[in-house]
């Protein structure tokens, strides 16, 4: 189950990670049911590719999800959470 405060809410955790190798702690936070916003825009551009490979990789492993939500910004989320668009 997601981390859910008493009000509700979510708890998201934001990983700007610098290495291929700090990618590990999102799939590691996926697998404790925690959804991530990774972004990777400090990266560069092949470094950013290798490690959203990996990430989503290792979420995908754990039948979790994942959503481009910009061109360096990655959801990665458990499949107990659902995401919906409007």
């Amino acid at each position: 189950m997601n981390p859910q405060a008493a009000n509700g809410s979510h708890t998201f955790i934001l990983i700007c990670p610098h290495s291929i190798d700090e990618g590990m702690s999102a799939v590691l936070a996926v697998r404790e049911q925690q959804t991530v916003v990774l972004d990777l825009s400090k990266m560069d551009a092949n470094t950013a590719q290798r490690t959203a490979d990996f990430v989503s990789g290792g979420v995908r492993a754990l039948d979790g999800q994942q959503y481009r939500l910009g061109e360096l910004v990655f959801l990665f989320t458990p499949a107990t959470t659902r995401v919906t668009q409007s």
